[in-house]
C-alpha cells in the first residue's frame, strides 16, 4: 500500500505540467539492481540485419478497458500504426516544417510496425487482443502487463513489440522499460486517449506522436536533453539542450545550453513538444535505434521472428505474397530447388538474387538474366534462409524455408 501512494505522490507531482513520457520515473522507480540495461540470458542466435532492410516489428496491441471508450477501435489502431510508420519512415506530410539547418540531419529510419499475423501458439491473430479489465485506472508500475493485477500478460518478447493501450493515472501519456527489461514487462504502455490518429482525439496529442516517442525508447533513445539540465542524450547529431520543451515552440528555441545559433532540436521526436511541433528523428538516432537489431543487440531476434505469416518485407513493410508483387518464389519450403520467378523480365533483368544464412553469410550472388531464375539449394542444411532481390530501384527479401529429407526416402 505505501509503495502504491509514494507512486501515486510521484505521478502527481509530475504531473503539474503535461508529462508527455513518464519513462524518466518509470526507471528511477526501479530497483537499482535492474537499472543498468545487460543483456538477460544468452543471446538468441540469428542473422545480422541486411544493408538497405526495411526491418519489421510484429506488433500486438494489448487493449485494457473499463468503459466503452476505451476500448478502442481496430481502425484507431491502424491509423497509430500507419502514423507509427510515416514517422519513422520520414513520410510524414509535416517534414516541411524541419528547420533547414536540421534538415540535412533528418532520417529515415527504415524500421516499420506491422500488427502480428500470428499468436504466441502458432495460431492466426489480428494482432490485436481486447481484455475487459475491472480496474478503473493503470498506475505506471506495470500492473497493466499482468492478468493477476487486471491486466494482460505480454507475448514473447523476442518476437513481439507488446504495447499495452490502458487508462493510465495522472497525466502520464505513456511510459516504456528501456532494452533490457524483464521479458514480462518489456513493452509500450499507452494512454489510450492519445493512442491513434486525428479522429476521436483532441490537440495537442492528437498526431500519434506518444507512441513514435515511447517506440524511440523501446529502441533505446533517451530523451534529447540526457534527462539531465544541460544533459546530453549521447547521439552525435541531436544538439545540447537545457531541458525538455513543451507546448508549441518556434524556431530558433534558444537557451543557457544552446550549442550555436539553432538553438534546441524542440522537433525531435524524442522531445516533449506538442504532436504539431515533433517531425523528426536524425541519422545518428537511425543508427543508435538500428544497431539494435544487429547480431547480437537487444532487439536481433526480433528480424528472426516468424510471426509475420507468409508475406514479404518490401519498402512499405509486410505485404501480402501475389503476382502484383515484384517476384514470387517457390516452392517454400523446398527441398532441392528454389525458383524465382519475376512479372517481366524487362523488370528484374539485371537484379541480382543474394541468398543469406541466418548468421548474415552470403551463400549465393545470382544475376537474373532470364523471367525463372533456379536456386540450387540442395546442399544447404535444413533450416531457415533470407533471399534478397535487388535492383537499381527495388529491393525485397523474403524467408525461405530449407526443409529436411523426407522420411522413408
Amino acid at each position: 500500500m505505501r509503495l502504491i501512494f509514494t507512486l501515486m505522490v510521484l505521478l502527481l507531482v509530475g504531473s503539474v505540467d503535461a508529462q508527455r513520457c513518464g519513462t524518466e520515473l518509470y526507471m528511477q522507480n526501479l530497483p537499482p539492481s535492474t537499472r543498468s540495461f545487460v543483456q538477460r540470458g544468452a543471446p538468441l542466435p540469428g542473422r545480422d540485419t541486411l544493408k538497405g532492410e526495411v526491418i519489421v516489428v510484429p506488433v500486438v496491441v494489448h487493449v485494457l478497458y473499463n468503459t466503452s471508450a476505451q476500448n478502442i477501435s481496430d481502425q484507431r489502431i491502424q491509423a497509430q500504426l500507419d502514423a507509427l510508420n510515416r514517422d519513422f519512415r520520414r513520410r510524414n506530410a509535416d517534414t516541411v516544417n524541419t528547420p533547414a539547418p536540421f534538415k540535412r540531419r533528418a532520417a529515415d529510419v527504415q524500421i516499420v510496425f506491422s500488427l502480428a499475423k500470428k499468436d504466441p501458439n502458432g495460431n492466426p491473430t489480428s494482432g490485436i487482443v481486447r481484455k475487459y479489465t475491472k480496474e478503473k485506472v493503470f498506475l505506471a508500475d506495470d500492473g497493466m502487463k499482468f492478468s493477476s493485477s487486471g491486466g494482460a500478460d505480454a507475448w514473447d518478447a523476442s518476437r513481439y513489440l507488446n504495447i499495452w493501450v490502458c487508462n493510465l493515472f495522472g497525466r502520464t501519456l505513456g511510459y516504456t522499460p528501456m532494452p533490457g527489461a524483464d521479458p514480462g514487462v518489456d513493452g509500450i504502455v499507452i494512454q489510450y486517449g492519445v493512442f491513434g490518429y486525428q479522429t476521436g482525439l483532441g490537440a495537442p496529442y492528437n498526431l500519434g506522436r506518444t507512441l513514435t516517442h515511447e517506440a524511440g525508447h523501446w529502441l533505446g533513445l533517451k530523451h534529447v536533453w540526457g534527462d539531465e539540465e544541460c544533459g546530453d542524450d549521447g547521439i552525435f547529431d541531436t544538439p545540447r539542450q537545457q531541458g525538455p520543451n513543451t507546448g508549441h515552440n518556434v524556431f530558433p528555441k534558444m537557451s543557457a545550453c544552446s550549442e550555436d545559433g539553432n538553438g534546441d532540436m524542440f522537433m525531435n521526436y524524442m522531445d516533449f513538444s506538442d504532436d504539431a511541433d515533433l517531425n523528426m528523428f536524425t541519422v545518428g538516432q537511425k543508427v543508435e535505434m538500428r544497431s539494435l537489431f544487429a547480431k547480437g543487440g537487444y532487439r536481433n531476434s526480433i528480424i528472426n521472428s516468424d510471426v509475420m505469416g507468409n508475406s514479404e518485407l518490401g519498402e512499405e513493410g509486410p505485404q501480402e505474397k501475389n503476382w502484383d508483387n515484384l517476384v514470387r518464389y517457390y516452392p517454400n519450403p523446398t527441398r532441392d530447388f528454389l525458383i524465382v520467378e519475376g512479372r517481366s523480365l524487362n523488370e528484374i533483368n539485371g537484379s541480382y538474387l543474394k541468398l543469406y544464412d541466418l548468421q548474415g553469410k552470403l551463400l549465393v550472388n545470382q544475376r537474373i538474366q532470364a523471367e525463372k531464375t533456379k536456386i540450387n539449394m540442395s546442399g544447404l542444411a535444413a533450416g531457415v534462409y533470407v533471399l534478397s532481390v535487388e535492383g537499381i530501384d527495388k529491393r525485397r527479401v523474403y524467408k525461405v524455408v530449407k526443409s529436411g529429407q523426407l522420411s522413408g526416402q
